[in-house]
């Protein structure tokens, strides 16, 4: 609190005006930390994607994955929760459709939903991941538009 050079009496400071505050980061959990090339293996093979698709969707290279297979690396942070916000994707797609190649076949000819289309691209966003499991809801839910 400030005090005000009149009165004497203390005035509220928000915390935005307080250079006191300190900011702590969050730390990575240890599922993204460790996630390894085997790790994302596990989630690869179950899905339907080429090595190119996936290396779209984590927004890495082929060569990068190739690279991580070799060594068994481990993933960036940003990499490592995407593939896992992706195999969340796969899994309701496989609920919803009954496979992955069946929800692989709807993504890849680009449904429309009520607030544009998806595609194969709208994994690549954490939005479009949002948007990709709002339809499967919707679908699971009987709702069609």
């Amino acid at each position: 609190m400030k005090k005000s050079q009149k009165n004497e009496k203390p005035i509220p400071v928000s915390r935005l005006e307080d250079p006191g505050v300190r900011y702590h980061s969050v730390k990575a959990l240890p599922a993204l930390k460790d996630f390894t090339f085997s790790a994302f293996k596990k989630i690869a093979d179950e899905a339907p994607f080429t090595q190119s698709e996936w290396a779209g969707i984590l927004h890495l290279s082929e060569r990068t994955l190739q690279r991580y297979a070799k060594g068994d690396g481990s993933f960036a942070l940003m990499n490592a929760e995407r593939a896992l916000q992706v195999a969340k994707v796969l899994d309701q797609g496989k609920f919803t459709f009954g496979s992955q190649d069946a929800f692989y076949s709807w993504l890849k000819n680009k449904p429309v939903m009520l607030e544009g289309s998806l595609s194969l691209e709208s994994l690549t966003s954490a939005e479009g991941i949002q948007m990709v499991l709002t339809q499967l809801a919707r679908i699971q839910h009987g709702i069609l538009a």
